[in-house]
This record gives C-alpha cells, sequence and structure tokens, in this order.
C-alpha cells in the first residue's frame, strides 16, 4: 500500500496512514487503503488495533480539500459515503481500537479518531471540526459521534465555530481519555494496547458489542442484550480457565488464537 503501514506485534496491530507531505489528508485512494487494511487484519489472532498518523505534525489534518473542491453534489455524497463506511467498519470492529492522536486530527482526522474506541493524543494536538468554514457540514460522521461523545451543547458550538481546541480542552470535554508528552504517546498506546490484550479476547469483544449497541438502545432491550453476552460467556475457555485460575491462584494460560468456544 502507499498510504497505509500496517505492523503486528504479537496480539497488537498498529495501522498507520503515511502520507506526511499533505498531513496525512484522507483522500478517496488512502480510505480504500484504510479499507483494505482493516479487511486484511487477522481478527484471529488480532486482540487490540492502534491508529496512528506518520510524521510528526499530524494525525490526520481532514480530507483531501483538493479533491473535494471539484466534486458535485452526487460526487460529494458519494464521498462521504465511502469515508462513513470505512469508519463505521472501524467502529464496529469486534476488537478494541485505540487512536493514538499526534498533531492535527481536524476534520475527517476528527472523524476517524471519534470512529474508535478510545482516544489519547499528544498535548500538541489540535482537534476540531472546521468544515462550515468551508461552506459544507461534516461528512464522516462528526455530528453525530461529537455529539454523543461530549454532549449536543458542546458538539454544536465546536461544529458552529469551527474553532479547533488543543489538547488540554480535549481532555476537559471528554473528547479524549489522556494526553502524554508527544515522545511517550505511541508507547502509551502500546502499553493500554497490550493490556487489553492479555484479558479474555471473547469477554472483551463482548463487552464492546455490549457498550456500542447497547448505547442505541431503551435500558430494558440494553440490559437484555447485555444478559445474553454475558451468558454467551459462559463454557469457554476463557471463562473455564479464568475462573478456574483465580479459584487455585494460579496464573490463566491464555489460548493464543480466539474461537468461538
Amino acid at each position: 500500500m502507499a498510504f497505509i503501514q500496517l505492523e503486528t506485534q504479537g496480539a497488537v496491530a498498529t495501522l498507520t496512514i503515511d502520507r506526511p507531505k499533505a498531513l496525512n489528508a484522507l483522500n478517496s485512494a488512502v480510505l480504500e487503503e484504510l479499507d483494505a487494511a482493516i479487511d486484511a487484519l487477522d481478527l484471529s489472532a488480532v486482540r487490540c488495533l492502534i491508529i496512528t498518523g506518520g510524521g510528526e505534525k499530524s494525525f490526520v489534518a481532514g480530507a483531501d480539500i483538493g479533491e473535494m473542491s471539484t466534486l458535485t453534489k452526487a460526487e460529494g455524497t458519494a464521498f462521504g459515503k465511502k469515508g462513513n463506511d470505512v469508519f463505521r467498519k472501524i467502529e464496529t470492529l469486534p476488537i478494541p481500537v485505540i487512536a493514538a492522536v499526534n498533531g492535527f486530527a481536524l476534520g475527517g482526522g476528527n472523524e476517524l479518531a471519534m470512529s474508535c474506541d478510545i482516544r489519547i493524543c499528544s498535548d500538541n494536538a489540535v482537534f476540531g471540526q472546521p468544515e462550515v468554514g468551508l461552506g459544507i457540514t461534516p461528512g464522516f460522521g462528526g455530528t453525530q459521534r461529537l455529539a454523543r461523545l461530549v454532549g449536543p451543547g458542546m458538539a454544536k458550538q465546536l461544529i458552529y465555530t469551527a474553532r479547533n481546541i488543543k489538547a488540554d480542552e480535549a481532555l476537559r470535554i471528554g473528547l479524549v481519555n489522556a494526553v502524554y508528552p508527544v515522545e511517550e504517546l505511541l508507547p502509551a498506546a502500546q502499553k493500554m494496547a497490550a493490556g487489553i490484550a492479555k484479558n479474555a479476547p471473547i469477554a472483551v469483544r463482548a463487552c464492546k458489542k455490549a457498550i456500542n449497541e447497547g448505547l442505541e438502545l431503551g435500558m430494558d432491550d440494553a440490559l437484555a442484550l447485555e444478559e445474553g453476552l454475558f451468558g454467551s460467556c459462559f463454557e469457554t475457555h476463557d471463562q473455564i480457565e479464568g475462573m478456574g485460575c483465580f479459584m487455585s491462584r494460579e496464573k490463566p494460560k491464555p489460548k493464543p488464537v480466539f474461537t468461538n468456544n
């Protein structure tokens, strides 16, 4: 791939958007490669994915304005769908995804980060949805995920004003989970991913499904969803091994490859 680097170490995969001369801006080619890279993940072995940007300045500076500037209404709608389809695939990936945001995360970059389960950033990170200043709306899920993450009032303020915010404000409003010095960001993401990967993969996947799908349901239906996923963990290797070792005070013997039992 020309713009995506995908590396796997143990049970953790790291996907790097590598178009630093364009601040990793998302054009059609990058979105297509991102989609292909997600499809290429070996979900029988990978238990956590990190997404980050190449270079020191930018996670993803946004969608490629040069490409968008000449689009027709129909082409604009199709471009929005292309981005939304890829980001939704990331959001619904069975395994947890961590965004390690280094530098600019504007427009499509912020939308990409928001499609991940957890966002951590460097202290030089900058977030924003600047689209209305360009005469368009956010098109890759920004109007929907931002409101769900930080509340409708704050989301409307950020989107209507097209104002960028720095890492400390992103932390304050709950857009990111933690802020690190630039040189500590990727090691922190790797440490977090390794901690996730050592836990029972069936249970972790079930928790992601319960949270993501439960947020779209009423409480009674959400609790029924949780009950079913809770029950589905029983009689699995992970549950038998984990509880057995807890009772005997031994360390669990991890099953290296994910299965459904």
